[in-house]
């Protein structure tokens, strides 16, 4: 039976509880140890699939066909683990199997309610995510913030398998914020307090403390968040604000946060060699003395979260590169009026999307980069936007267009998956997850990858309409990697071109800071090249 790290957050959202667990994940595992995380999300939709970016951010997709939360990227990141739907529980999954079970009479006639039959169901789930897999430690986030409603039953849930667990088995970490009042020159544990009592009030003590700060605070500070929230002294960690999260497990091994939860779980394990860490990821990117700009022109750029993956793989480009990326967020419909903000860009990135608007924003961005010979990378909806461009002003097909957007247009060079046209509901019904795609030698995807076949995860409706294959590739497009069971265009690049390449997958979905995905780090390196400084 696995040992398990209960982790929460008060006082405010967006304080970091994903990267506090990737980062405990991360400390753990360089001790030895075989760990796997699990977000538990409140909100009743069964998956994020069909949640607008603005709303919740990316849709973070796993091998096996999941459409998860985005702090499943950074588990990924952080660690070895290879997440699947076993690793996002939501109240609405929850109520979905409950509500299904009721309906077969699997209850037996007995009244369904939130104690036992819920809080009963998200404990399973929990423990699902163990079984067969030998872990040593599940750490399980609990979205949201302590005294949301919603958040109530996953609480209760985690309160009752501590209790079952038993000691020394399960503990509670906290992840509180103690904001510094600039007016009043102080550092306040007010908001601390009163996370922590009400973590209390529903039965869960925290173990451990993880106290976000901008400033680090005295001992003086440590003992009176210590004493109130009744928590060791030791346990009371400065989670210090730092400007690149990889350095966040330094941080807390500086303060000796993996000793910590081994000594309260009571598991004996090697120290902790977090050098290469250090070296190949902080320290690479720190010292950096090159740097590019890479335009990502798409139409959620206002929201930092809509592209988090997608940003953090240019960073792990550009740190296998030994320079720093400067990311431009461009607007995709404001390019229909001025492209001049491409200009200073060294690369452009399109990345994926649904609907039409900022669509032809997207193409023109895509011409920009071919014409004037820009590196460029398209993914997924900007794989079907540099097809789109190719059509348009490449073969003369000037009405060229997706059936997504244009069903009747007259040459449908992006179309809808055969599978897809009796498909009615919209979530979890995309073609997802993991598929291999062959690749051609002698092509920039095979220089890239440095090898046939290569396996990468999907996530959309719409492909390259092979009726028009030959007639684009006679005018020098190039496919270069195919699905080979379906013969479905999976990359597209050109050969009179620094770096052209798209692609209908996400590349940045399997890319890691210490082990960049060849895509985004052939990007950088083409980009460095093209530097205009």
């Amino acid at each position: 039976m696995p040992k398990y790290i209960f982790v929460t957050g008060g006082v405010v959202s967006s304080l970091g509880k994903g990267v506090a667990c990737a980062s405990i994940g991360k400390l753990l595992e360089a001790r030895g140890l075989k760990v796997a995380i699990v977000k538990c999300d409140p909100y009743i939709n069964v998956d994020p699939g069909t949640m607008n970016p603005y709303q919740h951010g990316e849709v973070y997709v796993t091998d096996d066909g999941a459409e998860t939360d985005l702090d499943l990227g950074h588990y990924e990141r952080f660690t070895s683990m290879r997440a699947s739907r076993l690793n996002n529980i939501t109240t609405g999954k929850i109520y979905y199997s409950i509500i299904t079970k009721e309906r077969k009479g699997e209850y037996l006639g007995a009244t369904v309610q939130v104690i036992p039959h819920v809080t009963d169901e998200i404990k399973q789930n929990i423990k699902q995510v163990s079984k067969g897999r030998h872990l040593d430690i599940v750490i399980v986030e609990i979205g949201g913030t302590v005294g949301d409603i919603e958040s109530l039953p996953f609480l209760e849930a985690i309160r009752q398998l501590r209790l079952e667990v038993g000691a020394h088995n399960a503990i509670n970490v906290h992840l509180t914020l103690v904001p510094y009042i600039k007016a009043a020159g102080e550092l306040k544990t007010k908001p601390t307090q009163h996370s922590v009592g009400k973590l209390r009030e529903i039965g869960i003590q925290p173990d451990i403390l993880l106290c976000r700060t901008e400033r680090r605070f005295s001992q003086a500070i440590i003992r009176k968040i210590a004493l109130f929230c009744n928590v060791e002294e030791n346990a009371v960690i400065q989670a210090i604000d730092v400007d690149d999260i990889y350095e966040i497990p330094l941080v807390f091994k500086q303060q000796a946060l993996d000793e910590i939860i081994l000594h309260k779980l009571r598991i004996p394990a090697p120290s902790a060699d977090l050098s290469d860490w250090e070296e190949k990821v902080v320290n690479k990117w720190k010292r950096a003395k090159r740097s590019v700009r890479i335009a990502v022109v798409g139409k959620y750029i206002e929201l930092q979260d809509a592209y988090k993956s997608i940003y953090e793989a240019l960073r792990h480009g550009a740190i296998a590169n030994d320079s720093r990326v400067e990311i431009i967020k461009v607007d995709s419909e404001k390019l229909l009026e001025d492209t001049s903000i491409l200009d200073s860009a060294d690369g452009i990135l399109v990345p994926g999307g649904f609907g039409q608007r900022g669509f032809e924003g997207k193409v023109v961005a895509i011409r920009y980069a071919r014409e004037r010979k820009v590196p460029f990378l398209g993914i997924c909806l900007g794989m079907q936007a540099a097809v789109v461009e190719f059509a348009r002003n490449v073969c003369g097909l000037t009405s060229a267009n997706s059936t997504e957007f244009d069903p009747e247009t007259e040459y449908p060079v992006i179309s809808l998956l055969e599978e897809q046209k009796a498909i009615q509901q919209l979530g979890g019904t995309m073609r997802l997850g993991a598929y291999p795609c062959r690749i051609a030698r002698g092509t920039l995807a095979y220089r890239l990858y440095g090898r046939e076949e290569v396996s990468e995860r999907h996530r959309h409706r719409y492909e390259f309409n092979n009726d028009y294959r030959n007639l684009l590739t006679s005018r020098g497009l190039v496919v270069s990697g195919v699905y080979p069971l379906k013969d479905l265009v999976e990359i597209v690049e050109l050969e009179d071109h620094p770096y052209f390449i798209a692609v209908q997958f996400h590349p940045e979905f399997k890319s890691k800071p210490d082990k960049a995905h060849p895509l985004f780090k052939g990007l950088i390196r083409q980009a460095l090249k093209a530097s205009k400084r």
